[in-house]
């Protein structure tokens, strides 16, 4: 669980991180840089001991699986609530699309 934990809260920064900034599209950029790298060393600070410990369970590939999926998990939140930005139908079915990849990842065969 301190795997999907820190991945959660790890997404959350780099989220805002890289897409945060589009709210204060009148900052100059350069700014917004120095801020997006500030946040995204806490982004790191939580995402790699959640990599160290999920390997003890899961592979290289199932961890960047669950990364991708928690990414899209966070990120639908924060563009519908922060950015207010609608989440349409076919951004729906390519989200699904790609929990249909996890359950191919995740299967053993």
């Amino acid at each position: 669980m301190a795997t999907f934990g820190l991945l959660t809260v790890s997404n959350v920064f780099m989220t805002f991180a890289w897409y945060g900034h589009l709210r204060y599209k009148h900052k100059a950029l350069w700014m917004v840089i120095l801020v997006s790298w500030g946040i995204a060393f806490f982004e790191y600070c939580l995402q790699v001991p959640a990599n160290r410990i999920g390997s003890r369970t899961y592979s290289a590939v199932e961890l960047k699986t669950i990364q991708e999926v928690l990414t899209l998990v966070v990120f639908g939140a924060f563009t519908t609530f922060y950015l207010r930005e609608p989440l349409r139908w076919n951004h729906i079915l390519g989200f699904a699309l790609i929990v249909a990849a996890v359950w191919v990842i995740f299967r053993k065969w």
